[in-house]
């Protein structure tokens, strides 16, 4: 498609979620990419006019680079589809699944996909028997948030309580998860096209909200060190887990590769970030495309329902 052919195009950004400003970050960048492309692109925050409002300013298409509640959990999604605008990225269900990391697991295990183990959270919970079922250090996290907030890692039965509390303030569905040592990857894909991998080391080994989108201290590799099979093959698994939620367009699964070769899913994100830190445009520009290009594949894989 030539870029004239999308029409007028919303950029969505901002919005109302914990992960506003991470959101127009990603939004200035995609709006930026799609008029270095030649695309009619305009902003649009949710948090500032009504969504209906896309339609009586005739906007043709959305480009969604909103992150986390009301962007990235199927509420947009659904707006958008009883307007009838193509959308990017996943559906109703899948990004509402995605958003849920409780039922996403529920879904990867069913499935046979490794996962590491979990135990939902009560306020009223034997802190000693969650670190027995789990080990030490563990993960505590909100279930419906994304950018690791909320997110604390515990090394002694003593912090849970404080770590419940942290994640509880951002979400009601608070999940303690088994701390899984080794590296880090990340597997974006494009359509059906799986991206190159991403290794990841942060300083002290924290990948949290700081280290995620603002330091430079956070170093990333692409190509990511590994053989070429076994790259191919947490590829594959990705592209399982993708299809298994049934996600669609574009977006990014979290990975741990432990010392023994095992892999391991953390989470699907189906409206990654598009900052200067992020980690899809990386990994396209790895496998030869640029953002413009990326940012347009994107566009054109917008669909509705």
């Amino acid at each position: 498609m030539s870029p004239r052919d999308f029409g007028k195009v919303a950029v969505l950004m901002g919005g109302r979620s914990a992960e506003r400003e991470i959101s127009l970050m990603s939004g200035k960048n995609v709006l930026e990419g799609l008029r270095r492309a030649g695309v009619d692109a305009h902003p649009f925050d949710p948090a500032e006019q009504s969504l209906f409002a896309l339609k009586e300013q005739g906007f043709e298409r959305a480009f969604i680079a909103l992150h986390g509640r009301y962007g990235e959990d199927g509420t947009v999604q659904g707006a958008l589809e009883l307007m009838d605008i193509p959308y990017t990225g996943s559906g109703v269900m899948a990004s509402a699944l995605c958003m849920d990391k409780l039922r996403t697991k529920y879904v990867w295990v069913a499935c046979g996909l490794p996962t590491p183990r979990w135990m939902v959270l009560e306020p009223t919970a034997d802190w000693h028997g969650v670190a027995a079922r789990l080990g030490l250090p563990l993960i505590v996290k909100p279930a419906r948030e994304g950018s690791t907030l909320g997110l604390t890692k515990v090394t002694r039965v003593e912090e849970l309580p404080e770590a419940y509390a942290t994640a509880a303030r951002y979400d009601c569905l608070v999940l303690a998860e088994e701390f899984v040592e080794g590296q880090e990857l990340t597997a974006g894909f494009v359509g059906d096209q799986a991206l190159p991998l991403i290794r990841i080391e942060a300083p002290g080994g924290n990948y949290d909200y700081q280290n995620k989108y603002f330091s430079d201290e956070t170093r990333y590799y692409c190509p990511c060190g590994l053989p070429p099979e076994e790259e191919q093959a947490i590829q594959a698994l990705t592209m399982r887990a993708v299809q298994v939620l049934g996600c669609r367009g574009w977006g990014r699964a979290d990975l741990i590769r432990r010392a023994d070769g095992t892999v391991t899913l953390l989470e699907m994100n189906t409206a990654p970030g598009m900052t200067s830190h992020s980690l899809v445009p990386m990994a396209a520009k790895a496998a030869g495309m640029s953002f413009e290009t990326l940012v347009l594949k994107i566009l054109e894989l917008a669909r509705v329902g």
